[in-house]
C-alpha cells in the first residue's frame, strides 16, 4: 500500500495551510528506529512507546492531532488475512441458494397478497456476513460452549428463514405462508418473535435499536453467571447483527461505553454498513463507518473494519503515493451509493478519473470488471478474517464495520436504490436477471412463478450445509427450554407480612425490600435472585443489601469507597448480587430480559427483581416491555415511589399517575397496585409459582409506595380476590347493616377510602362497604374474556366476570377511587351493576407535600365521601340541600380548576 514516507495531505498541507517540507531521508530514519521497535519487542510496546512520546509532545506545547479514525482501508491487511479453511466455491453456492430462496418467498407473498409486505434488500446486502458466520462460526446448542447467542437483524429474517429450509428445518409450504402466519398450519413472522416462533427465534431484533442494547447487557449478564459461579458460558460469544441506519437509534449505540467499561470481549457486533437506511442515504454528506469507527474507539471498542474486497488489493498494492487512498477518502457515501447503481464507465470517470495515477490503475480493466469490484462485506476472505480476529480478541468487545450494498445482486429493480428497503416486487425480467447473476437454474419461462430452488438431498451442498452445522453444534438460530420448575415456596415463608405491623408504620417500598432480602437469603432460591436498581438503591432503601450481597462489577472493586468507615458501605465485587446499572432505565430493562429468559439461554431460573422509579418505567421503556413479552421474559418488574399523590414534593415529571394504564395493552404483563403488605407478599408468592413451578411465561408489574402507613393483618379469605383483582376488606361499619354504596380503592389511596367511610358513617349516616382493588387490568382481561365467551356461545349458561359476580344481586351505586387517571376504574364501568363515579389523577403532577396534592386532584378522603353522596343523589337517595351542605362541610371548592387542565 501507500509508502508513509511519501507526503500525506496534511503534510502537504499543515495546520495553518502553509506546506511543510518534511525530509524524506529524516522521515525515513524515524520509521526505520520505530520499526525496528515494532518487530523486536511487539506491537504493545511499540504502542506504548509512540503514546508516551505523544503524551511527551504534547507537554511541550507541540500540537499533535488526535483521532479515533484510522485509514478507510481494510484494518486487517492482506498480508496478516488467514487462509480460508472452507471450501469457497461450495460456500458461495450456498449463499446463493439462499439469496434466491429468500427472494422468491417475498415475491410469491405479495404475488398472493400485494399488501403482505417483506423485505429483499437487506438479506442481499448481509448474506455473506451470516454465511460465513453460519459455516465456520456460529455454534449451536449442541456445542460444549453452550452455543453462541445471536441477534440476527431483523429485516434479515428472510435470508434465515430460506437458510432453515435448505437444510431441512422448514418446508415450502412454511415459506409460502411467510407473513400468513394465520393459515392452516400456521407461517412465517415477518421478523425474529419468539412469542410467535418459540422453538426458533431467541431474540427479537425490531424495533431497530433494542437488538444492540439487550446483546450487551446480555454479554454483561453472561460475565455476571460467570464470575457468581451460577454457570460456565466463558466460551459462549454474543453476535449481534445491525444495520448502519440503526445506530440513529439512541438505544443502538446508548450503552457501547459499559461494554466497553465492562471489558466484555464475549461480545460482538456486526454493522451491516449498506450506506441505506429506509428513505436513502445514511449519511450522503459523510463517511458512517468513520463516524462509527469513531465512536466505538471512543468506548474502548476493538473495531474491525471490513470496507474493500479482495478486487481492490492488486490497485492498493499499486498505491505507492497514497493517491487511492486519498480518493477513497474524499468520496462520500453518497458518492459510493451512486457508483453502485451506475455502469463501470461512470466510476471510471467519476471515481478513478479525478486523477491520472488512478485512470493507470484500471486500464486493464472493462467497465464490467469496475462495476463488479466488491466491498468488503461481500468478500468471504475479508469477512472471515475479521470474524476469526474479533473471536479471538480478549480484553475489549469487538465491533466489525463491513461496507456492503443495499439490494445487492437486484440490478436495476433495487441495488443500492434509494427504494431498496421496500422493494418486495420484482418483474419477470429482474427475477430471470436475478436467478441468471447467481446461477440459479430455474426453468426458463418459470419466471413469473419464481420456484423455490432446493438441491438434492445427497447434493453436494446439502452435505456441505450439514456437516457444518453438526461441527459447529447444530441448528442457530434454535431456542430450546429445558429449565426444571423450582419447588413452590413453602405456605409459611411470608407469614410475617400477612400479620401486619400492629400499628407501627412503614411503607410497601420497605416490605418489598425485606421480601427480596429475604428471598435473598433463602438457601434455595438466594443465589437465582438477581436484584436489579438503575442507580436509585438508596431510594428505595435498598443500602442495607450492598455490603452482605455486593454490587455487581466484573473487576471487582479497584478503590476504597468514601463510606469504607460505615455499616453500609457501597461494595462492589466481581461476585456481587446486585445489578446495580447506573441511571439507565433502558440498559436496567434490559439486563431484565437478559436475567429474565435465562430460564432459555442458560437453563437457569434466575428471578430478577428490577426496581425503579414507576413514573420511568411503561412511560419510558415501553418498546423494551413489549419485546420483553416477545421474547417470554419472566420476573418482577417493581414500580417504586408509584402514584401522582405519593412522592411528594417532586412534581410534575416524577409523578406517576398513569403506569398502570400503560400496561393495559401488554399481553403477558400481570400489573399490580397492592395497598398492604400481606397483599404484596400473596402477590409475590404466586408469581413466584405462576412462573418458576408452573412455568408460565409471564411478568409482573407491581407499584409499591414510599408512604408510610400501618399494615393490617390480612383479611381471611382475601387470597383469591387479592390474586384475581378485588376483594371485601371492611363491610358497613354498623353491625348486619347493608351497604347504601360501594367503595373502591387501590395502592395508597385505599387508606383515603377507609377514612371516607368513616365519615360517611358518622356525619351522613350512610352505610359504605370498602373494597380493595389490586387490580383494574385483572378484572378487565378476565370480563372481556368472558364477553368473548358469551358472545361466541349463545346458547351456553353465560359466564360471569369475576368483578361482576362480587356485587351479584347488588343494584347500589359505585365509587372508585385511586392513584391512577379515570379511565383505569372506567375500564371496568360496564362490569359493574350499578353506575359508577371514578376519581383519579388525571393532569400534571405538582411539588407539594401529600394532603395538598390529593387536594389538588380530587381523591383525598373528603372528594371520596362527597363523591358517595353524590352518587346517591343521582340514585335519588338525598336532596340537593344535603349536598350544598356536605360542600360547605368539607371545605370543597366548586370553582375550583379542574386538575386534568390546570
Amino acid at each position: 500500500m501507500n509508502d508513509i514516507t511519501h507526503k500525506s495531505p496534511i503534510e502537504r498541507n499543515g495546520r495553518d495551510g502553509h506546506t511543510i517540507d518534511l525530509d524524506p531521508t529524516e522521515l525515513r530514519e524515524w520509521i526505520d528506529s520505530y520499526d525496528y521497535v515494532l518487530k523486536s519487542e511487539g506491537a504493545q510496546h511499540a504502542g506504548e512507546l509512540l503514546r508516551r512520546v505523544r503524551g511527551y509532545a504534547e507537554r511541550q506545547g507541540v500540537p499533535v492531532t488526535m483521532t479515533l479514525n484510522t485509514p478507510y482501508v481494510n484494518t486487517i491487511p492482506l498480508e496478516n488475512q488467514p487462509p480460508f479453511p472452507g471450501d469457497r466455491e461450495m460456500e458461495r453456492r450456498i449463499k446463493s441458494l439462499t439469496r434466491w430462496n429468500a427472494l422468491a418467498m417475498v415475491v410469491r407473498a405479495n404475488r398472493r397478497d400485494p399488501v403482505i409486505g417483506g423485505h429483499i434488500s437487506t438479506y442481499q446486502s448481509i448474506a455473506t456476513l451470516y454465511e460465513i458466520g453460519y459455516n465456520h462460526f456460529f455454534r449451536g446448542k449442541n456445542d460444549p460452549s453452550g452455543g453462541d447467542l445471536i441477534y440476527f437483524q431483523g429485516h434479515s429474517s428472510p435470508g434465515i428463514y430460506s437458510r432453515a429450509f435448505l437444510i431441512g428445518r422448514l418446508t415450502e409450504d412454511d415459506l409460502d405462508n411467510f407473513r400468513a402466519e394465520l393459515a392452516p398450519g400456521g407461517g412465517l413472522s415477518s421478523y425474529p418473535h419468539p412469542w410467535l416462533m418459540p422453538d426458533f427465534w431467541e431474540f427479537p431484533t425490531v424495533s431497530m435499536g433494542l437488538g444492540p442494547i439487550m446483546a450487551i447487557y446480555q454479554a454483561q449478564f453472561n460475565h455476571y453467571l460467570q464470575d457468581r459461579g451460577l454457570k460456565s458460558v466463558s466460551q459462549q460469544k454474543i453476535w449481534c447483527f445491525m444495520g448502519d441506519g440503526e445506530c440513529d437509534e439512541p438505544e443502538a449505540l446508548g450503552s457501547i461505553s459499559l461494554a466497553g467499561r465492562e471489558k466484555l470481549d464475549n461480545l460482538i457486533f456486526v454493522v451491516n454498513c449498506n450506506l441505506q437506511r429506509l428513505d436513502g442515504p445514511v449519511r450522503g454528506n459523510g463517511k458512517v463507518i468513520q463516524e462509527l469507527e469513531a465512536v466505538f474507539r471512543g468506548a474502548g471498542w476493538n473495531v474491525i473494519k471490513v470496507i474493500w474486497g479482495e478486487d481492490w488489493d492488486p490497485l492498493l498494492e499499486q498505491d505507492h503515493d497514497g493517491a487511492l487512498l486519498r480518493r477513497m477518502e474524499d468520496a462520500l457515501d453518497g458518492d459510493y451509493q451512486k457508483y453502485s447503481v451506475e455502469p463501470g464507465s461512470y466510476t471510471r470517470e467519476h471515481f478513478f478519473g479525478t486523477d491520472p495515477r488512478l485512470l493507470k490503475m484500471v486500464e486493464n480493466l472493462s467497465d464490467d470488471q469496475i462495476q463488479r469490484m466488491r466491498r468488503g462485506g461481500h468478500d468471504p476472505l475479508k469477512v472471515y478474517a475479521a470474524y476469526k480476529a474479533a473471536v479471538e480478541h480478549r480484553g475489549s468487545p469487538t465491533v466489525i464495520l463491513a461496507k456492503t450494498i443495499k439490494g445487492y445482486g437486484l440490478g436495476e429493480a433495487g441495488q443500492a436504490r434509494n427504494v431498496a428497503h421496500q422493494q418486495k416486487k420484482l418483474e419477470t425480467q429482474a427475477v430471470r436477471e436475478f436467478a441468471d447473476r447467481f446461477q440459479i437454474e430455474i426453468p426458463r419461462g418459470s419466471e413469473d412463478t419464481v420456484p423455490y430452488f432446493k438441491p438434492p438431498e445427497d447434493s453436494p451442498e446439502m452435505v456441505y450445509m450439514r456437516e457444518t452445522r453438526a461441527r459447529l453444534g447444530g441448528f442457530a438460530p434454535k431456542r430450546i427450554v429445558s429449565c426444571p420448575g423450582l419447588d413452590l415456596l413453602p405456605s409459611d415463608f411470608m407469614d410475617e407480612f400477612y400479620k401486619g405491623t400492629e400499628g407501627r408504620e412503614v411503607s410497601t417500598t420497605m416490605v418489598m425490600v425485606r421480601i427480596i432480602a429475604k428471598l435473598l437469603r433463602d438457601p434455595k432460591l438466594g443465589k437465582l435472585i438477581a436484584p436489579i436498581v438503575p442507580d436509585e438503591a438508596r431510594t428505595f432503601g435498598m443500602e442495607s443489601l450492598f455490603r452482605q450481597f455486593g454490587i455487581y462489577s466484573h473487576m471487582g472493586q479497584l478503590y476504597q469507597p468514601v463510606d469504607a468507615e460505615n455499616l453500609l458501605y457501597y461494595r462492589e465485587a466481581t461476585d456481587g448480587q446486585i445489578l446495580e446499572e447506573g441511571i439507565t432505565e433502558a440498559g436496567a430493562m434490559s439486563a431484565f430480559i437478559a436475567a429474565g429468559t435465562s430460564y432459555a439461554n442458560h437453563g437457569l431460573p434466575v428471578i430478577p427483581f428490577f426496581l425503579l422509579y414507576s413514573m420511568f418505567g411503561p412511560q419510558r421503556i415501553g418498546d423494551l416491555l413489549w419485546a420483553a413479552g416477545d421474547i417470554r421474559t419472566r420476573g418482577f418488574l417493581i414500580g417504586a415511589t408509584a402514584g401522582r399523590t405519593t412522592l411528594a414534593g417532586e412534581g410534575l415529571q416524577h409523578q406517576d399517575g398513569h403506569s398502570h394504564l400503560l400496561v393495559y395493552p401488554h399481553p403477558t404483563l400481570l400489573a399490580y397496585d397492592p395497598a398492604y403488605a400481606y397483599e404484596l407478599a400473596v402477590i409475590i408468592r404466586d408469581g413466584m409459582k405462576r412462573m418458576y413451578t408452573d412455568q408460565e411465561s409471564l411478568f409482573y408489574y407491581i407499584t409499591v409506595m414510599n408512604e408510610n402507613y400501618a399494615q393490617p393483618a390480612m383479611p381471611d379469605g382475601s387470597e383469591e380476590g387479592i390474586l384475581r383483582g378485588a376483594y371485601r376488606l371492611r363491610g358497613p361499619l354498623e353491625p348486619n347493616a347493608k351497604p347504601d354504596l360501594h367503595l373502591l380503592g387501590s395502592g395508597t389511596i385505599l387508606n383515603e377510602v377507609v377514612h371516607a367511610q368513616e365519615m360517611l358513617a358518622e356525619k351522613y349516616g350512610v352505610s359504605a362497604d370498602v373494597w380493595s382493588v389490586t387490580s383494574y387490568k385483572s378484572l378487565y382481561y378476565d370480563a372481556m374474556s368472558a364477553d368473548r365467551w358469551n358472545m361466541l356461545h349463545p346458547s351456553d349458561k353465560p359466564r360471569v366476570p369475576y368483578v361482576s359476580g362480587l356485587f351479584a344481586g347488588s343494584t347500589q351505586p359505585f365509587v372508585a377511587a385511586s392513584d391512577y387517571v379515570k379511565a383505569l376504574p372506567d375500564s371496568i364501568s360496564a362490569y359493574l351493576p350499578g353506575p359508577l363515579h371514578s376519581l383519579g389523577t388525571d393532569g400534571f403532577g405538582r411539588s407539594d407535600g401529600r394532603d395538598s396534592l390529593r387536594a389538588f386532584f380530587e381523591v383525598d378522603r373528603r372528594y371520596v365521601t362527597y363523591a358517595a353522596l353524590y352518587q346517591l343523589f343521582r340514585a335519588g337517595k338525598l336532596k340537593a340541600n344535603v349536598l350544598a351542605q356536605a360542600i360547605k362541610d368539607l371545605q370543597i371548592d366548586p370553582e375550583k380548576e379542574e386538575p386534568v387542565k390546570a
